[in-house]
Parts: structure tokens; C-alpha cells; sequence
């Protein structure tokens, strides 16, 4: 495998600037960005106007030097983003925040580069290039022009202002939510205080308590530190009896980095008035329809008519389950029960839930020990797709000890992939969320002989080992590391060989999620539950009584779930589509306005969950949250065609799997979404299975 032959370097070499292979992530240190980035632009940029001058419009002359240029670039950056990602620090940070700007104007240097897009408008003309070829050439060609080429003088000077600006801004988002995260946190020194917490949760607080200087904190003594990292404060809003508590904790949650030194409502405003001039500079109307020039979804109209879909199809749904929850909170005699509060909405859901399906997710956890679940996850791969999994820890060097590698080979042993997994939350260094990274990208060209094999970054955040156990997750945390995993396997397991369509590269944003969504429906398939449902001290399978539970309480709240993701969608494309910054309506009033048809509960004046919504405005969803949607429309009529072969019936399971792999998981970049799906498919998709997955349409 010559990608990953190279795991150190001399000692005298920057280890940022090796610039192939696996990273050496033993060596990597925060004061040599610096010189590493200066150097590598120099030599870059070198590259650039040498190949500028000498590049005939042919794909050797111009695509396979100008992705050596660009890979080079992403090795260095990759790197660099990866590590702000999973082992931020104050150094890293003042490192990064140094460089970042150099490396946004080299980027923009290259996108508009006039010699390389005229050289792609003529090579596009070229009848012998392949489909694959074909789409890259079409993608660099619509790239150069969404990122500015056709600009001069002020405007173009403008557009790269606001690149770096955009760039820095994302930045600044992102660090303010980690930091605000990390400087809340709830001590709790009596019983009374940690009244119907679980014991994972009580032992997670203990640790978090000592973590932080109280040596002798136990889960039965405490004290008990109790943070905003998702594995304390959604166990906790579930499970404290204390109100008082919960209150104080979602208040805190929801408002996490608005206000202060680390207040990003005026990053919200500037990023929304900045994209909305780069949309008119390039003649968009938009932030939003610049977007979606870059996506399957053909308008903005076309977008929300899915949400207004999904929207009406669950807002009864979700109001009738609200009556439903205020009735059993009255039952329980709750003085609350008249006015539920979103602090109580997931402690009451969960007591109900408890009650009308016998489940408690606490009671499940000692069945998902994180090795059996990558068991059970590694066998549904076999099964499906024909590849083996194994350990391959010590093959490369990782950035912390908790960090897994492992190996994919085909059917006939040889190597196809690898992969770093970091399971665990650490929320002083590792911002939150869930998130699969290319690491390596496949590619087999002229230049690499043999094939250059992927390598991703699967990383989540999911219940760390505490006391001598494994991690014991949740069932919503199998699901988190089969999506992540999905991901993964389009990275890992494309057969394209170019590394401009290879994988996720090239795919639509808004078709990117189908694999991972596709992938969690398996979590309640019985072969791969079964596989992986095993008690971790005594292996005792999960109980079948406790399988059938899970499955009649998979829609419980369904309308509410679904209510909340298009809320989260409708409000991210109306700032990007029609919201004015500095106008007379403000983010806040949007919300609210939206919340109208969206929520049941309205939220709180409180309430400025926008300030962490680093999805869109410190990540890549900005006016296209609904891809999450609009990809669900595919996932879930993929994995209704192995429901119409019988799950149960292996020959047609394994025999779809593998058009599936074929397809989805081949095609990569290389054909568009829609010729893919059809692929796979026969047709076109539909929604139907969907809203049937979902609980709300009678199959």
C-alpha cells in the first residue's frame, strides 16, 4: 500500500510538510504550523505558476498536476483541521488562527485561477474522457465560477475579503461553543441533588468531579460534576427529578455562547450579511440559492416544499403526543403538568416511554459494551458488502490512546482500506458531535501504481469507559457510530479512481447523508442486533421481550422529532433565502416567526440555540440543513429494497448489498446522485418509505 509506507519522518523534517501517507501523529506539535504552512505555500505557489504557464487543456497536462497541488494542500490542512478537531488547545488555536489566513488565500488563488478554468472549459470539450472524468472536469469548471473567476478588480478584491473573513469568522464560532461548553458545569455535593440520576451517570459526574481536582469523588459519595457534554446533560435532563436542576442546565445548554466575550450573535449577523454579498457578487439573488447551485435539490422552492411535506405530515402527530405527555405528567401528579416546560419534556418523555414500552435506555446500556457493538457492526459489513474488518492498532501512529485502527479487506484478504475510530467524548480538547474525515483519498492513476488505498477518520463522542468498564453506550450512540460508519464506507469502499470523484468527493451535500442514514435502519435489524446486543459481564444476549420493546417505542415522539428537524432546516434556509441583516426582523424574531408552524412549544426568549449551531455557520451546512431530509427520502428507499427481498432471506440480502456496494458505495462522485440511486433502484425515489420508516404512513 504506498500510501501508508511513510509513518515517520527525519527528525529534521517538519512532520506538516511531509505531505502523503499517514500522518505522523506522534510528532506533530503546535509551534511547527508556522514554518510548515510559509513553506509549503512558497513551494505551492511555485508549483501553481509553473503549471499556469506550461498546461496544455489535457487531462495529464492539466487535471492529474493540478490534484497533486490541491492534495498537497489538503494533506497539510487536513491535518491541521483534523487536530483543532480532536486535540484543541490554546497553542494549536493561536497556531491556526495565525496561518489560516494564507491558507484562505491560496486556496482562492488556486479557484481562480483564469489559466485553469479556460483550460477546463476546452477540456471539457475532449469525446474521450470517461463519465468520471467528465463530472470532475464539469465540477472544476462550476467551482472556479461559484468561487469568484469571472470577477475583476474591486469586486473580485471584495469576494477575497470576504473569503477570509468567512474562514475566520467559522473559526471564531467553533471556539466560542468549545469554550462555553467547557466553562459551565453543575456541582452537586447531596443526594437530594442527584435524586433519579442512573448509575452510568453518577459514575460519569464522579469522574468528570475528580478530572477537575475532587481526588476522592465517588458514584456513590460524590461530589458530582454534571457539564454540557452531551453524555452528562442528556442523561441528566432525562433523569433528575430536581426541575430546579434541569432548568438551570437547559438554560445554560440553549444559551451557550451568547453572551460575553464569547457571544456569536455578532458573528451570526456579520456571516449572514458577508455570504449574502458573496451570493450577489457572483449573481445570485441569495445566500441560499448559491448554495443550492452546488446540490441535488434543483431550488429553494423544491426545498421547502419537502419541508412543508414533512411538516404537515407530522405537526398533528406532534401536537396530539404533547397532549398526550401533558395527560401522563397529570397522571404522575406533576404540579408541572400544565405547563411543560422544555426542561421537562425529556424527563416526562422518558418516564412515559418507560412506562408504556417497559424500556429504559439505562437498562440497555450494560448490552452495548462498545467492542461487541463494533462486532456486531463489523459482521453486518461481511454480510452486506462481502469485506472483513480486523484490528490493526500499532499500524499507525494516533493522537490519543483511546484512538483504534483498523484494516477492511475484500473477499479475497487484500487490503482495501483503513481506518482511525476516536469513540470517546473529551470535552476540554475534542469539540462535540459525531463526524466521519477523509485521512487518505483513493486514487489509481498513471501516478499511483499500485492503487493509493482510502484511509478515514471516524470520530464521536460517545460515553467514555468509566470505572473499569467498557464504554456501555446508549442505543441513540450504536446509532451515531453505524451513521459515522456509513459515512466511512462510501470513503473506503468507492471504486473510482480519480481522487476528484473518489468517495464523497464530488457527491451533491444533500446526497452525502445517504449511506450513513441508510446504515442506521440495521441498528433494529434482529441478525445485527443480536449480534452485538450482549451483556458485558456475563454475555447473556438482550433479552427478546427487551427487541420487540425497542422496536414498538422506535416512533415514540416521532412527530416531535421530526417537528424539531424541520424547524432546524425551514429557519436555516429562510436567514440564508430571505432574511435581511440589520434589518427591522432579527435572527431572534425569524426563529420565532418560524416556530409558528414548526414548533408546538415555542421556545423561550432565552433560548439562542443559533449561537451553537455550528452546523451552518462553522461547518458545511450553511442553506442545507435539510440535506439531512432530503437524503432520509433516499436512505430510506434504499433500505426499503432489502425490505422487499425479506430481510430474513440472506442470498437476497447479500445479492442487494452487493448492488448497493456497486453503486452507492462505488460510484462515488463519479455519476450524479440521482443516475446513482436509479442505479441501485430501478426508479426514481420516493417518500413513502420514509414517512412509513417514521411511524407516520400505514405501509
Amino acid at each position: 500500500m504506498t500510501s501508508t509506507a511513510t509513518t515517520s519522518a527525519p527528525a529534521t523534517t517538519n512532520p506538516f510538510l511531509i505531505g502523503h501517507g499517514l500522518p505522523p501523529f506522534d510528532q506533530f506539535q503546535p509551534d511547527q504550523v508556522e514554518s510548515a504552512i510559509q513553506q509549503l505555500i512558497s513551494d505551492l505557489t511555485t508549483a501553481l505558476e509553473s503549471l499556469e504557464q506550461t498546461m496544455a487543456p489535457t487531462w495529464e497536462a492539466l487535471a492529474e498536476p493540478l490534484t497533486q497541488i490541491s492534495e498537497r494542500l489538503g494533506w497539510t490542512w487536513g491535518v491541521l483541521g483534523h487536530l483543532m478537531g480532536v486535540k484543541n488547545s490554546p497553542e494549536l488555536r493561536s497556531a491556526y488562527e495565525a496561518v489560516q489566513p494564507a491558507l484562505v488565500q491560496f486556496a482562492t488563488r488556486l479557484s481562480q485561477s483564469k489559466a485553469f478554468y479556460n483550460g477546463f472549459k476546452k477540456l471539457a470539450e475532449d469525446r474521450t474522457l470517461s463519465p468520471a472524468q467528465q463530472r470532475i472536469v464539469e465540477a472544476a469548471i462550476r467551482d472556479a465560477e461559484l468561487s469568484g473567476v469571472g470577477l475583476e478588480g474591486e469586486a473580485k478584491e471584495q469576494f477575497n475579503q470576504i473569503q477570509q473573513q468567512l474562514a475566520e469568522l467559522s473559526t471564531q464560532f467553533s471556539n466560542h461553543v468549545l469554550d462555553a461548553t467547557k466553562a459551565f458545569s453543575l456541582s452537586l455535593t447531596t443526594q437530594d441533588e442527584v435524586a433519579g440520576l442512573p448509575p452510568s451517570l453518577l459514575s460519569l459526574a464522579a469522574q468528570a468531579a475528580r478530572d477537575a481536582g475532587e481526588e476522592t469523588a465517588t458514584a456513590e459519595l460524590g461530589p458530582w460534576r454534571i457539564t454540557l457534554d452531551i453524555p452528562s446533560y442528556g442523561p441528566f435532563l432525562k433523569h433528575s427529578q430536581r426541575r430546579d436542576l434541569r432548568e438551570k442546565l437547559y438554560q445554560a445548554y440553549v444559551s451557550r455562547a451568547s453572551s460575553g466575550d464569547l457571544n456569536n450573535s455578532p458573528l451570526i449577523e456579520k456571516t449572514l450579511e458577508l455570504r449574502k454579498q458573496q451570493a450577489h457578487l457572483l449573481g445570485f439573488d441569495t445566500y441560499a440559492d448559491l448554495s443550492i447551485a452546488r446540490k441535488m435539490a434543483p431550488s429553494v422552492d423544491a426545498v421547502e416544499a419537502l419541508m412543508e411535506e414533512l411538516r404537515s405530515a407530522s405537526y398533528d402527530a406532534a401536537v396530539k403526543e404533547l397532549a398526550e405527555l401533558k395527560a401522563f405528567a397529570k397522571a404522575q401528579n406533576s404540579p408541572a403538568a400544565d405547563n411543560l416546560k422544555q426542561w421537562d419534556i425529556p424527563f416526562w418523555a422518558e418516564r412515559m416511554r418507560e412506562t408504556q414500552f417497559d424500556l429504559n435506555d439505562e437498562e440497555l446500556r450494560p448490552y452495548f459494551p462498545l467492542p461487541q457493538v463494533l462486532n456486531g457492526l463489523f459482521e453486518l459489513a461481511h454480510r452486506l458488502f462481502g469485506i472483513t474488518i480486523t484490528a490493526a492498532d500499532g499500524q499507525a501512529p494516533v493522537w490519543h490512546s483511546d484512538v483504534r485502527y483498523f484494516a477492511i479487506n475484500d473477499a479475497s484478504g487484500n487490503p482495501m482500506a483503513y481506518f482511525y475510530l476516536d469513540p470517546y467524548s473529551r470535552p476540554a480538547e475534542k469539540r462535540g458531535g459525531a463526524w466521519m474525515d477523509e485521512c487518505i483519498v483513493r486514487a489509481h492513476t498513471n501516478l499511483e501504481k499500485p492503487a493509493r488505498l482510502p484511509v478515514a477518520y471516524l470520530v464521536c463522542n460517545q460515553s467514555p469507559p468509566v470505572d473499569g468498564n467498557p464504554s456501555l453506550m446508549t442505543f441513540r450512540e450504536v446509532e451515531t457510530l453505524f451513521h459515522e460508519f456509513g459515512h466511512g464506507l462510501q470513503h473506503m469502499l468507492t471504486q473510482v479512481d480519480y481522487p476528484g470523484a473518489a468517495g464523497i468527493n464530488n457527491v451533491e451535500w444533500d446526497a452525502v447523508e445517504l449511506p450513513s442514514q441508510f446504515m442506521e435502519n440495521w441498528c433494529y435489524d434482529r441478525s445485527t442486533l443480536f449480534k452485538m446486543a450482549r451483556h458485558y459481564e456475563t454475555g447473556a444476549p438482550l433479552p427478546e421481550e427487551d427487541y420487540q420493546k425497542l422496536l414498538a417505542a422506535r416512533n415514540f415522539m416521532t412527530g416531535n422529532a421530526i417537528l424539531r428537524q424541520v424547524n432546524f432546516g425551514w429557519l436555516d434556509i429562510e436567514l440564508h433565502a430571505r432574511y435581511q441583516p440589520n434589518g427591522t426582523e432579527t435572527i431572534w424574531d425569524v426563529r420565532d416567526r418560524l416556530a409558528q408552524k414548526t414548533t408546538v412549544l415555542p421556545p423561550l426568549a432565552e433560548d439562542a440555540f443559533l449561537c451553537s449551531f455550528g452546523h451552518i455557520f462553522a461547518g458545511g451546512y450553511a442553506a442545507g440543513y435539510y440535506s439531512y431530509f432530503w437524503a432520509e427520502v433516499l436512505s430510506a428507499d434504499a433500505f426499503a429494497a432489502f425490505e422487499e427481498v425479506g430481510i430474513e432471506n440472506e442470498p437476497a440480502v447479500q445479492e442487494t448489498g452487493q448492488r448497493f456496494r456497486d453503486t452507492v458505495l462505488a460510484l462515488g462522485g463519479s455519476r450524479h446522485p440521482m443516475e446513482v440511486f436509479e442505479a441501485f433502484r430501478g426508479r426514481q425515489p420516493s417518500t413513502d418509505a420514509l414517512l412509513r420508516h417514521r411511524g407516520l404512513k400505514v405501509a
